[in-house]
């Protein structure tokens, strides 16, 4: 089970290096955070996620732990909001179990909002507005734009750009860029922020930037990349594909390291 580093660092600080603390451990003492999800294997890491956060905040109820357990809660959520909708022919406490856990992750999400309406965290400033449209927590995240909290953050840098992409495409490109230059050696980044590079510059005619970024979005993993209209229009002005590919290998590379610099130019 692989469990974030913000999270396990919370884990080792409650618990010691010496008696580590696992999943097992967790429901034993604190029974409730387990009981309330599903049973059966389906949604098997993010329920594993869940529950160690929910140990994590009910140990530290700080507003970054609230913040990670929101987090985890969305994506336990969105698996067993699928996995409910299946039902198990033979075993129908399995199906009950699935929206059991439904509705407490409805519930632990709604509780969350709610603990941290006054917040000043980033995160949960922007999570605030951009799902309870809270405008207050809009314009205290944008006043946090020049802190550090917010600037040497790939996952803020990217949420500012989500807002700003509405009306000001030259400063979310920048955003976006300044995502790939806080991307953590290993990691690979968020895909929108791929495919909103590839959008961005082809509105702009910015072909030779919409290639690269397409084949790097294509290098990691991500489907559904139709480079046939890019191409095109890179044939017809000149422009040698070939060169363009060892760029995308180098910006791919860069992004996949921790090196990637963003270039000056728009």
């Amino acid at each position: 089970m692989q469990l974030k580093a913000s999270v396990l660092l919370g884990l080792l600080v409650l618990t010691g290096c010496e008696d580590q603390l696992t999943l097992s451990k967790v429901c034993k003492e604190t029974p409730g955070f387990c009981a309330d999800l599903n049973k059966d294997s389906h949604c098997k890491e993010p329920r594993a996620e869940v529950i160690m956060k929910r140990y994590t905040e009910y140990k530290a109820p700080t507003d970054e732990n609230k913040y990670q357990l929101l987090k985890g809660f969305e994506a336990y959520n969105q698996c067993i909001t699928l996995a409910a909708k299946i039902e198990h022919i033979k075993l129908k406490a399995k199906t009950t179990s699935r929206i059991e856990g439904q509705f407490t992750s409805i519930k632990e999400i709604a509780r969350l909002y709610q603990d941290t309406r006054n917040t000043n965290h980033p995160g949960l400033l922007y999570y605030q507005w951009s799902r309870n449209n809270n405008q207050n927590a809009l314009t205290k995240l944008l006043s946090l734009e020049n802190d550090e909290s917010v600037t040497q953050s790939a996952e803020m840098q990217f949420f500012l750009a989500s807002y700003y992409i509405k009306f000001d495409d030259e400063k979310t490109i920048d955003l976006l860029y300044k995502t790939l230059e806080l991307n953590k050696e290993g990691s690979t980044p968020n895909p929108e922020v791929l495919t909103s590079l590839i959008s961005l510059f082809y509105k702009h005619d910015k072909f030779k930037h919409a290639y690269i970024f397409s084949k790097v979005a294509q290098m990691s993993g991500i489907e559904n990349i139709d480079l046939l209209p890019i191409e095109q229009q890179l044939v017809s002005i000149g422009k040698s594909i070939d060169s363009l590919d060892t760029l995308a290998q180098q910006t791919y590379e860069q992004i996949q390291t921790g090196e990637f610099v963003s270039p000056r130019e728009f």
